[in-house]
């Protein structure tokens, strides 16, 4: 691999005995006619030569058990590719495949196949009948939609759909027992299915940037689940039943619309890491002290991982609740922002504001923490970020005006000077006047 082969020679089909073979990375664009004449190869490594087209008879390599042909040029796939009975792991990723045929169904000893990086717009419902299969990886193209048939891969431990088009998933993939890894961050789903909660094996659970507005209720039973990540969502609420996640260790849900957190979060006793940023929280649930929390994040600018916190009780329910500096978190409202502390008016600062002023303003000074209306539906997310206004140090502000006052002493003082100067050549000219 790597060692600047234009070609490979028709005669390599003479190394009977071959069994692994290795030309990546080599300035290649076509495999010989005669290579499919290895027979007893078993490991065939092709990645990123700007290999446009396998061989038409590639399944004459029955013996093939992994066949990688990553970062290339492939349009298509031979119908004789279903041939390669023993192959066990096929690596397609990053080519410019549009179809898959629905003979890859035939590969029934697959375990792993990628297919993250091409341009596939559905996956064939023969995928399901690939029951060996542990990895499927579809990353990075342009399905709409999963098969129900999905299914059938009663085998499989990761899925990866990450960034496609995806708005529901299948509810057969409540079938998948094994399922330990999911992936399905940078879609455009609306709703999570129920049958999510039966992926009882489930252990990871990526949904960042989606459009989801809850979570459904069953996901409380997944007992085994230890990251959840919902990130940059329109989730409006969770579900009391979260905490059934007792093996929950990671639960980030920043950047969305949460007015409150269930007070059953509690019950996921082995939480480490609750990030909840970016929200519209006014409080925290109480029952938060009953964790042993390593690190809890409300705001983007939060320099600690864990807050100082003080008991309080909700004027409305009456409920004992937690609140801090960074709480409550409302949106802005119009015109609040002439309303805050501003930098940079120096001269207001010398003018009007003593040092008296300025101090008993520090201490009634408010923690204003504020987010963007929701005017219109944002497709843009970076917009909806938490924003602090901002808010100089006292004893940067005292700074600023002693270096404008001495700023205008000096100005003062050099007025005095020319206004002398002026009185002298005056004199001079009315001396030299009368002479």
């Amino acid at each position: 691999s790597s060692a600047d082969i234009p070609e490979i020679p028709e005669s390599i089909s003479f190394c009977r005995a071959l069994q692994v073979a290795d030309f990546s990375g080599n300035p290649l664009t076509r495999l010989p006619e005669s290579f499919p004449e290895l027979q007893n190869l078993t490991c065939l490594s092709v990645n990123d030569i700007s290999l446009q087209a396998l061989p038409e008879n590639i399944g004459n390599l029955y013996n093939l058990a992994s066949l990688e042909l990553r970062e290339n040029l492939l349009t298509y796939l031979p119908e004789s590719l279903a041939q390669l009975q023993r192959l066990e792991e096929l690596d397609l990723g990053n080519n410019e495949l549009y179809h898959l045929p629905e003979t890859i169904g035939a590969l029934f000893n697959l375990k792993d196949l990628w297919l993250d990086g091409n341009q596939l717009a559905e996956i064939p419902q023969e995928v399901g009948n690939l029951k060996n299969l542990l990895c499927l990886d579809v990353s990075e193209n342009k399905l709409e939609c999963l098969p129900e048939e999905i299914s059938g891969l009663t085998s499989l431990t990761d899925l990866l759909v990450s960034q496609n088009l995806l708005q529901v998933l299948p509810d057969g993939i409540g079938k998948l027992r094994r399922l330990s890894i999911l992936k399905v961050d940078q879609n455009k789903l609306i709703q999570l299915t129920d049958s999510i909660g039966d992926c009882e094996s489930l252990t990871e659970l990526v949904l960042t940037e989606n459009q989801l507005q809850s979570l459904p209720k069953s996901i409380g039973k997944l007992k085994k689940l230890n990251n959840l990540n919902a990130d940059r969502n329109k989730l409006t609420s969770l579900p009391k039943e979260i905490g059934g996640c007792c093996s929950l260790n990671v639960f980030s849900v920043r950047d969305n619309r949460l007015a409150r957190i269930p007070s059953e979060i509690s019950q996921a006793t082995e939480l480490h890491v609750l990030d909840v940023a970016g929200n519209r929280l006014t409080y925290l649930p109480l029952s938060l002290t009953t964790l042993k929390l390593k690190a809890l994040w409300l705001s983007d600018n939060q320099s600690q991982p864990l807050l100082t916190f003080q008991t309080d009780t909700d004027p409305e329910t009456g409920e004992k609740i937690l609140t801090c500096v960074l709480l409550p978190q409302m949106p802005s409202e119009p015109g609040c922002q002439d309303n805050l502390p501003r930098c940079g008016a120096l001269e207001s600062l010398v003018n009007e504001m003593s040092d008296e002023t300025w101090n008993e303003r520090a201490v009634n000074r408010v923690s204003a923490i504020r987010f963007l209306e929701d005017e219109k539906d944002e497709e843009d997310n970076e917009m909806r970020t938490l924003l602090r206004r901002a808010t100089p140090h006292p004893g940067e502000l005292k700074n600023m005006k002693k270096t404008v006052e001495n700023l205008r002493n000096d100005m003062n003082a050099a007025k005095g000077l020319d206004s002398n100067k002026n009185e002298v050549n005056n004199a001079i000219d009315r001396v030299t006047t009368s002479v």
